[in-house]
């Protein structure tokens, strides 16, 4: 009876570098590949003469170590910087000394706006085709929620904007405020955690996903389809308020109410107390004028008898 071939019995294993430097054959006859992604984790350091970066996909929690030499990103069509969309050339390598995978790029290339707008047309197609887009499907706004979700940036503007407007057209609204970052590679994984999270909760009536606008690279995040998905599957209603003109981000078309602002969002969820004030004194007003005209036609009919 033969002894069973290496690595295929506790008796008779691998050595560490038997593996390390099988592994590394068959990713070498991979050959170079094209990829796309976000970039982040850009360490760039003065003197070192490899760049390391995290090409990471939008869509997914998923990600590729890269590596390159300086030049090549000084060089790069666009200015490399956090949640920048690229399609970078690469050979990947695994380093047997450490056991680590990455890319070493030898070409980097920017996607350029028309090609963004293009995808986002499409997709924009695929959710309509699907029905996403569907005005029967939308859910109505409470006339009065006590408790607002807000996703937005920390201290930002928007977040200024909706609460302050909120609070003084009606003092006793609530806010319940997920700070989430609104731009960049990290941006939809946050949203839709934040989205789920205020779903959940029973006492949030409507939730607001607002930011006060940006470049179509900046609200790359809006148009995505993960988040465009999740903002379909809530049961709470949902009011998109991504102030952007002319060109309209997904997320708009999906949720149950689009604003122009932050600030228009808040004008059409609360309330003015003020104005529903004067209304309920003017309706008063008409209904005991109302009586006192019945009570004198009355009068007349009685004398007449």
């Amino acid at each position: 009876m033969s002894a069973p071939a290496p690595g295929n019995s506790a008796e008779n294993p691998f050595p560490v570098r038997a593996v390390a430097i099988r592994v590394k054959g068959w990713i070498d006859r991979l050959g170079s590949v094209w990829v796309e992604g976000q970039l982040t984790q850009i360490n760039l350091r003065p003197g070192v003469r490899t760049v390391f970066m995290v090409l990471r996909d939008p869509a997914a929690d998923m990600s590729l170590t890269v590596t390159c030499t300086p030049e090549l990103v000084a060089g790069a069509p666009v200015k490399l910087t956090e949640g920048t969309q690229v399609v970078v050339c690469g050979k990947p390598n695994f380093y047997t000394a450490r056991g680590t995978f990455s890319l070493r790029l030898s070409e980097i290339r920017a996607v350029g706006i028309g090609e963004l707008l293009a995808r986002i047309e499409r997709l924009r197609r695929l959710l309509d085709a699907e029905g996403l887009f569907d005005p029967r499907l939308k859910r109505p706004l409470p006339f009065l929620p006590a408790t607002i979700g807000l996703i937005t940036g920390r201290a930002s503007a928007a977040e200024r904007d909706v609460m302050t407007v909120g609070g003084t057209r009606w003092p006793a609204v609530r806010f319940a405020v997920r700070n989430t970052a609104v731009q960049g590679p990290n941006a939809v994984a946050q949203i839709v955690e934040a989205l789920r999270d205020l779903d959940a909760d029973p006492e949030v009536e409507v939730i607001v996903l607002a930011r006060g606008g940006g470049s179509v690279e900046d609200l790359l995040p809006f148009s995505d389809e993960t988040l465009c998905r999740a903002i379909s599957a809530c049961r709470t209603p949902v009011v998109s308020a991504v102030g952007h003109e002319p060109d309209n981000p997904l997320c708009d078309l999906v949720a149950d109410l689009r604003a122009a602002t932050p600030t228009d969002a808040a004008k059409k969820i609360v309330p003015d107390a003020s104005a529903e004030q004067a209304l309920v004194d003017d309706l008063r007003r008409r209904s005991a004028q109302a009586v006192r005209n019945w009570v004198v036609r009355e009068e007349r009919v009685l004398a007449q008898l």
